[in-house]
Order: C-alpha cells, then sequence, then structure tokens
C-alpha cells in the first residue's frame, strides 16, 4: 500500500480503538521487550483468563497496524489470510464502526504486546493506548532489531517509554535480571514490582529444571515461584528454557497485582504450554525429538536455546548415534554486531554439539568459528531453508534431538515441517502457517 493510504488507515484504526477504549474501559497490559513478549503476553492472558474475561493480541501484531487491531476485535485469522491488503482494512473499520454501536461482552482485559522497530514506535504506542500495567521482559546486550537504533542501551531507553507513561496507580513490571530493565525502575513514577531468579525479585524463581521421562525424552519444564515466604511450584509441559520460567513470573506479578492469590496462579500456569516456534517440543521423524524455535532469533535467544540442548540428557540415550544436531539460520537486523555475534554462537555450539547445520548468508560466521573447535565434516552450510530441509532429514537418526533455531525471514519452520513425525498437523504446530505465510 502507497505511504498515504497506510497513514489514513492508521488515523481511522487509533480513532476506532479509542472508541472502543472509551466505550468499555478495559485493563490495558502492555508487554515490550526484545525476547519473551509473546511468552510473557500468552501467560498472562492464561493467569488473568482463570478470573476475568481476556484478549490477548495474537502472533506479532504489535505495531501501530497490529495494537488497535487487537483493541477493536479478534481478526488475527483473518489478517493472517487476507494479508496487509486494503480490502482488509476496509472490512475491519467498517465492521468495527458498525460493532461499535452494539454493545457486547466486550474483554475487561486486554493483554497487548508493543514492539520496535525504530526509535519512537514504543513512545507512540504507549501514548496512543497507555496502559494501566507495563511489563518489560528483556533488553539484552545485543537485542534484536538493533540495526535500527545506536546500541543496547538505545533500545533500553525505547523500551523504558512504555513505563514512561505510566501513572502513580499503575505498575511497572520488570524483569530483574536485566540490569538495563532493572534501571528503568527510576524512570517511572508507578509502583514498580519485579520478576526473575535473582534475590530481590518480587516475584522469585528457583529449582529451575528441564523435565524428562526415564528414557531421556524431553517432556517440559518445571520450577518454583516464591513470594515472601510463600512458594508454589509450576509445571510447563511441552516447552522448553528459562524463557518459560520468566514468563510464568511476569504473568504471575500481574496475577498479583490482579488481586489472584499464588496457589490460584500456579493452577491456571497448568493450562499454559507456551506458543508455537518459542522451544516447543515436538516429536521428530525415526523418534528423534525436536526443539522447534523457529518464530524469531536474536544471540541472546540462540545462546538459550543451545543452552537447552545442551543441559538435555541427550548423549545418554544413543552414545553410538549423532544425538544433538544443532540447525541454527541468520539472526537478521544486528547491524553492526553481525559478524561478530554470529561467530559467538559458532563458538558455543561447538563445545557439545555433534553435527551443525548453518542456513543463510550470515551463518557463515557461525560455521567458520565453530570450524575451529569441531570437526569439519560435521558442519554443513545452506543458503536456504529449503536447501537445507532434506540435508537435515539425512542427517537425523533415532533418538536424536534436534534444535531448528534463525530468525523468521529465514524461514526454518519448513525443516521442522521435513523432520516432524506428524506434518498434517503443522498447521497446528508451527508458526507462519497462514495462506500468506506459505505462499512466500
Amino acid at each position: 500500500m502507497k505511504e498515504l493510504v497506510k497513514k489514513i488507515i492508521v488515523w481511522k484504526l487509533n480513532i476506532l480503538a479509542r472508541m472502543y477504549l472509551w466505550l468499555y474501559k478495559p485493563t490495558i497490559i502492555a508487554v515490550t521487550g526484545n525476547a519473551g513478549k509473546t511468552s510473557t503476553k500468552e501467560a498472562i492472558a492464561v493467569v488473568l483468563g482463570s478470573q476475568k474475561r481476556v484478549r490477548s493480541g495474537k502472533g506479532n501484531l504489535n505495531n501501530e497496524f497490529g495494537v488497535p487491531l487487537t483493541i477493536i476485535g479478534d481478526w488475527m485469522d483473518d489478517y493472517y489470510e487476507a494479508g496487509n491488503t486494503l480490502g482488509f482494512w476496509v472490512k475491519v473499520l467498517s465492521l468495527g464502526f458498525v460493532r461499535w454501536f452494539y454493545k457486547r461482552d466486550y474483554p475487561e482485559v486486554l493483554v497487548l504486546e508493543y514492539g520496535a522497530d525504530h526509535p519512537g514506535d514504543i513512545k507512540k504506542l504507549a501514548r496512543r493506548y497507555k496502559p494501566h500495567i507495563g511489563v518489560v521482559t528483556a533488553v539484552g546486550d545485543v537485542p534484536v532489531h538493533i540495526e535500527f537504533f545506536k546500541d543496547a542501551d538505545s533500545v533500553a531507553k525505547e523500551k523504558a517509554n512504555l513505563v514512561k507513561v505510566l501513572g502513580t496507580n499503575d505498575y511497572a513490571i520488570l524483569n530483574h535480571d536485566d540490569d538495563r530493565v532493572l534501571d528503568m525502575k527510576h524512570q517511572t513514577k508507578s509502583h514498580v514490582m519485579t520478576f526473575g531468579f535473582e534475590e530481590g525479585s518480587t516475584v522469585r524463581i528457583t529449582d529451575f529444571a528441564a523435565m524428562s521421562n526415564e528414557e531421556g525424552v524431553p517432556l517440559g519444564t518445571t520450577f518454583k515461584l516464591h513470594q515472601g515466604s510463600s512458594f508454589v511450584p509450576v509445571t510447563i509441559n511441552g516447552s522448553l528454557g528459562k524463557s518459560q520460567a520468566w514468563a510464568a513470573a511476569a504473568a504471575a506479578v500481574v496475577g498479583i497485582v490482579s488481586g489472584i492469590n499464588l496457589v490460584k496462579i500456579s493452577e491456571a500456569l497448568g493450562h499454559y504450554s507456551g506458543p508455537r516456534g518459542r522451544l516447543k517440543i515436538l516429536k521428530g521423524i525415526k523418534n528423534s525429538h525436536i526443539i522447534d524455535d523457529t518464530y524469531n532469533a536474536s544471540p541472546a535467544s540462540t545462546r538459550l536455546a543451545l543452552e537447552v540442548l545442551r543441559d538435555l540428557p541427550g548423549v545418554q540415550w544413543a552414545p553410538l548415534h549423532t544425538c544433538k544436531i544443532a540447525v541454527l539460520g541468520d539472526m537478521l537486523e544486528l547491524g553492526e554486531h553481525t559478524i561478530s555475534a554470529h561467530q559467538a554462537i559458532g563458538s558455543f555450539a561447538a563445545t557439545f554439539v555433534d553435527v551443525l547445520v548453518c542456513v543463510g548468508a550470515r551463518a557463515k560466521f557461525i560455521a567458520e568459528a565453530a570450524s575451529d573447535q569441531m570437526p569439519q565434516q560435521n558442519i554443513y552450510t545452506f543458503a536456504t531453508s529449503e536447501e537445507a530441509k532434506v540435508k537435515v532429514q539425512e542427517l537425523v537418526v533415532e533418538r536424536s534431538v534436534v534444535l531448528v533455531k534463525g530468525s523468521q525471514g529465514i524461514r526454518m519452520e519448513k525443516i521442522v515441517e521435513e523432520i516432524m513425525a506428524e506434518p498434517e498437523r503443522k498447521k497446528d504446530l508451527l508458526v507462519r502457517q497462514s495462506a500468506k505465510w506459505r505462499s512466500k
């Protein structure tokens, strides 16, 4: 669409969204950060959904189009099928305006994701749709989308705009384990509460571990959440990684602020299994197991995913076979950090993986760094996921654990589709399965 048309649509969406907020007056919970936004958003929706009517923004509808679209209605499926077309937006605006006149069971709580590709994005969204609770997940040292920012501190400054708009009766919920996020407590007038593994967190995570059965098959994640002298156990089935613990802890803080006790929060989290493409455990071909982390990639999230693969007891299952395979795609939008960030990932992966498959023009730096520490014949490079998927299928042997990770532009979910045991369920299990994405 032409720029003028886009501006008109955004202007009209903003007016209509404000009309809905004025009429229904929902509590707005906004989530931002450079990792873990979607997992946190979904965990919050599960916790609050046990007590209230909740709508959460699905997918990555986190910009000046997606946020008001979520406020107006549940348009996700239509958006991902129709795409960003003029006809779709005409439908949204016309039906949204008509429905405004017919008061219905609108959500009591909106859980929205605020994204930032460029400086000023968070500031704009936070002012247009001011939240009552702002949650900041993580920034990291080399965040995603940093190519439009000077450095990680600039990214943190942008994310801090979310808590700056909060008033004295509002709440800022911050990741205690990320120094840049924790420092935001000095930039808000609101009540500040925190979550994380470190001492001093309002809700603290302890006893974190990956769950496996007797054969070593990964099942999920378990940990405890502490609030003062009270604690509850939490089990996340079907997903791995500390990111799930952070998401659950952030959701617990939101639940506490909303008047839900820790026991009820733990019970609600039993229904949370994590979003697709975020360290999800899938059955693979040849009795293998896939860690599907194909939604997106940054240096921090890729390191985290590799740590998950490293810590699983896969070597004990099949000592005569290749058992840990890392399939890593490009990490995009890293600007001047592109080469060094990929090299760091390669050096780390080489310390424990049996086979390394690198996909994309930038991933060659992963392969080059890894070749200094592991046999060259165990490293494979491909230009695209389409080229890589057949070879990955050949490399998988019985009881392999295969991590698949990369930025969304590399389409690493195509590789997961190739090696998953139930490809007929791809629409239910994988990311980017809409007609719009699959045509690319």
